[in-house]
């Protein structure tokens, strides 16, 4: 008992004689990997020399098999998912414990947290090592039933007002922030883009006809676009590269059953998750980018998307032309800047309609594509929006 205890004290002097490295400690309490920002943001800070370690967990069904891809200077540790409602108050308090013995043996510089759920073990560093931290908020917290929820929403408020710096996605969500969390200053819009090296080289190689593809939460894909593809010549098909959420279980057979149901199984294709270098290389087979969300949705994050959302981002950087909703917002975003054209997500004839369109002239397409694939890498990127974050981090 004695040896191993003295061999527990060694350890941890030496890896408190090794913190001579800038290091970063990411927390959060779900699969990191379904986040593209984080790993962006990671494959950033290693690259300006930072040491990167993530604390996550496991996640719901598919999103369980997302991983990062191994990059120089990133770890990754997660605990195994927890699905039973009787024990996630003991998974939490695990998770806690489990990030302050890593935070104490790694000894980062910096927490940084980045959902609700990991605000009180990244407060709980800050405050017992004397880190500093930061708060990247993916998804504005709804209403906050049940005991642990509403401790994670006062452990929000506290990390706010700590935190060195608050970042969000997009200006109305972080208008939304300052107003409930009263965090005045030190908060940064990032948003959510795709980094330079995801940027397809640009090509014509196409094949004919209309490839239209689809990637994210299968809760968001509406059965109307499975009509509107039924509407439209053979030669245009659909792919779905997602996974599905608590609230969507059994979504993905709906799709696919009512596919067959029309006749057009042969042209809906669901490949599940993937990683991001695959996501990619599946979208640079295509020619359109789906980016629809409901009109009438009551999710205040739906409500709030361009910018947030980074499918339309990751389209336009594999020269891909976008097909979003018509919003106000969306369409001063992409369609007035001629990245795309706009329909009404609940109603087959308008979605058939643009991508009719879109299969009749492909050559303006194509110049669509290219546009904003220029536009993602001259501007809208992640080194591009995350440079003031690490100006400051650096200091």
């Amino acid at each position: 008992m004695l040896k191993s205890v003295t061999r527990t004290i060694l350890r941890l002097c030496r890896a408190a004689d090794r913190k001579g490295a800038d290091r970063v400690l990411y927390v959060q309490y779900t699969n990191p990997a379904a986040y593209p920002p984080l790993e962006h943001s990671s494959h950033i800070l290693a690259d300006a020399g930072w040491d990167v370690l993530f604390l996550g967990t496991g996640a719901f069904l598919d999103a369980d098999a997302l991983r990062f891809r191994p990059y120089p200077g990133i770890q990754v540790r997660q605990l195994r998912f927890c699905g039973s409602r009787w024990k996630n108050k003991l998974h939490y308090g695990w998770f806690c414990a489990w990030c302050v013995w890593w935070a104490f043996w790694w000894r980062p510089r910096l927490v940084y947290a980045s959902d609700t759920l990991a605000c009180a073990p990244a407060l709980l560093l800050s405050r017992l090592l004397k880190l500093k931290l930061v708060y990247h908020e993916h998804d504005c917290p709804g209403p906050a039933p049940g005991v642990l929820m509403r401790f994670c929403m006062k452990a929000r408020r506290a990390c706010a007002r700590k935190a060195v710096l608050c970042i969000l996605p997009n200006a109305q969500r972080a208008d939304w922030f300052v107003a409930e969390t009263r965090r005045r200053n030190g908060v940064e819009v990032v948003w959510n883009c795709p980094e330079l090296r995801e940027i397809a080289v640009s090509s014509s190689h196409l094949p004919s006809g209309l490839r239209v593809i689809y990637h994210g939460s299968i809760s968001h894909l509406r059965l109307s676009i499975i009509e509107a593809i039924a509407l439209l010549p053979e030669n245009v098909s659909l792919t779905i590269v997602g996974y599905e959420t608590i609230g969507s279980q059994g979504h993905t057979q709906a799709l696919l059953a009512h596919a067959k149901h029309i006749g057009i199984q042969n042209r809906v294709h669901c490949v599940g998750p993937q990683s991001r270098s695959n996501l990619m290389e599946i979208c640079a087979t295509c020619h359109v980018g789906l980016a629809l969300i409901p009109h009438d949705n009551k999710d205040r994050n739906l409500q709030a998307l361009t910018g947030a959302s980074n499918k339309s981002f990751d389209y336009l950087a594999c020269g891909l032309a976008v097909l979003v909703p018509d919003l106000p917002d969306w369409r001063e975003m992409f369609v007035q800047t001629r990245y795309g054209l706009a329909c009404n997500p609940a109603d087959p004839d308008s979605i058939a309609a643009a991508l009719h369109w879109f299969h009749e002239h492909p050559e303006e397409r194509a110049r669509m594509g290219e546009r904003g694939r220029t536009r993602i890498l001259n501007e809208w990127n992640y080194e591009t929006q995350f440079q003031p974050v690490l100006h400051l981090l650096n200091l």
